[in-house]
């Protein structure tokens, strides 16, 4: 199975139409240990990127934009530069997107 990457873009500030949900660094930690506990996560690379700081990577400059224009919502997550979840982010689909990836719960 080949390594993948899971990345969350966000900021310091929480999303203002995500009211009473974690901050984005908070959704990056909580998938980081909730994917740990249910997947061999030795293969998923996680990333956390900054909204707020310039990036090199034309992916990330790209989706950076699309939330800066209010096109998508932060925390964004991606898995393989694929949209998982924005805003407000629940488990089960980052957990299916894993398992369309080949990766199998642990038991």
């Amino acid at each position: 199975m080949k390594e993948i990457t899971l990345t969350v873009y966000g900021a310091d500030i929480i999303c203002a139409s995500c009211v009473n949900a974690p901050s984005s660094k908070d959704t990056y930690e909580w998938l980081e240990a909730a994917i740990g506990r249910k997947f061999d996560a030795h293969q998923i690379q996680f990333r956390y990127v900054d909204i707020e700081q310039p990036s090199e990577s034309d992916v990330d400059a790209s989706f950076i934009e699309q939330i800066q224009n209010d096109e998508l919502f932060y925390p964004l997550v991606t898995i393989e530069d694929e949209v998982i979840g924005e805003g407000y982010i629940q488990l089960k689909p980052v957990y299916i997107a894993l398992e369309q990836h080949g990766y199998i719960a642990a038991e």
